[in-house]
Order: structure tokens, then sequence, then C-alpha cells
């Protein structure tokens, strides 16, 4: 039987998945950008999951914060 701890692991590494795949299957390069951010916050659920409390303040800081924006101001300037 499952646990609640084995469920939200299951399910933020099924939402990671299917958002990986909206990353590289989208055709807006925006939607691929949103896809990426939700990807890496549904990581962060991951790593949380594992009582990495840190890394996954890390992952939502660095990642889905700095980079995400870094990535958007680039795509609205070649647009």
């Amino acid at each position: 039987m499952l646990g609640t701890q084995d469920f939200l692991f299951y399910t933020f590494g099924l939402i990671a998945l299917l958002s990986g795949i909206v990353v590289v299957m989208a055709q807006n390069p925006i939607y691929s950008a949103f896809a990426l951010a939700f990807t890496m916050i549904s990581i962060a659920g991951l790593f949380v999951t594992l009582d990495a409390h840190f890394i996954a303040g890390v992952q939502l800081i660095v990642y889905a914060g700095a980079v995400m924006v870094l990535f958007v101001m680039v795509l609205m300037l070649f647009d």
C-alpha cells in the first residue's frame, strides 16, 4: 500500500516527466519556458519528499527563479 510520501513522490515524478515532454514538444517557446518552470518546481517537490529541504529551496531560487527569468528575457528579446 502506498503511503502519502510515496504517493507525492510518484505524483511529482509523473508531473516532472510529463512537463519535460511538453518542454521538448511545444511549438511555442513561451509554452516551453512555462513547462520548464513547472518541471523545476516539480523537481523541487521531489526533493521535499526526499527530506532534502535545502536542495529544494536552492532548486526553486536558482533554477525556477533566476534561470527562468533569464530564459524568458532572452525569448522576449529575440521574438
